[in-house]
């Protein structure tokens, strides 16, 4: 009898154990991650990350528009071009805001991007990290 009620406590520490570890007979549910943008939404958010940036103001000592050559780099390599650069006089807190939206803009674009697009996109996220830092 002994035997048989140590197997009873090892099954049910074994049991406790793969409970608190998060494991069990049953499939554990994953969200996926939501689809990469399809080429033509690609395209429209690096358009749209350029602009946010065209309207920035060029407080950022060269980085805001290193970061819209890396852009234009990106969308030639998809066939696109992205021109001008229509910045406003702008509070620095606006001009910041314009940098966040290019970035995140950017940040979801990313994913659907292979090769020199994909290195453009990453050194334009590079330039706005920095361009954002400074004060």
């Amino acid at each position: 009898m002994n035997v048989r009620f140590r197997s009873v406590i090892a099954v049910v520490v074994g049991f406790v154990l793969l409970g608190l570890l998060g494991i069990s007979g049953q499939a554990q549910t994953a969200t996926p991650p939501p689809p990469p943008p399809s080429p033509a939404s690609a395209t429209s958010l690096l358009t749209q990350a350029y602009a946010a940036l065209a309207a920035a103001d060029h407080d950022y000592q060269g980085h805001r528009a290193h970061a819209m050559k890396q852009i234009e780099a990106a969308a030639k390599e998809l066939g696109v071009t992205v021109k001008g650069d229509n910045h406003v006089k702008e509070a620095q807190v606006a001009s910041d805001q314009q940098l966040r939206t290019a970035q995140n803009l950017l940040q979801q674009v990313a994913p659907a991007l292979v090769g020199d697009a994909r290195m453009h996109v990453d050194k334009a996220l590079e330039q706005l990290s920095i361009a954002l830092s400074i004060k």
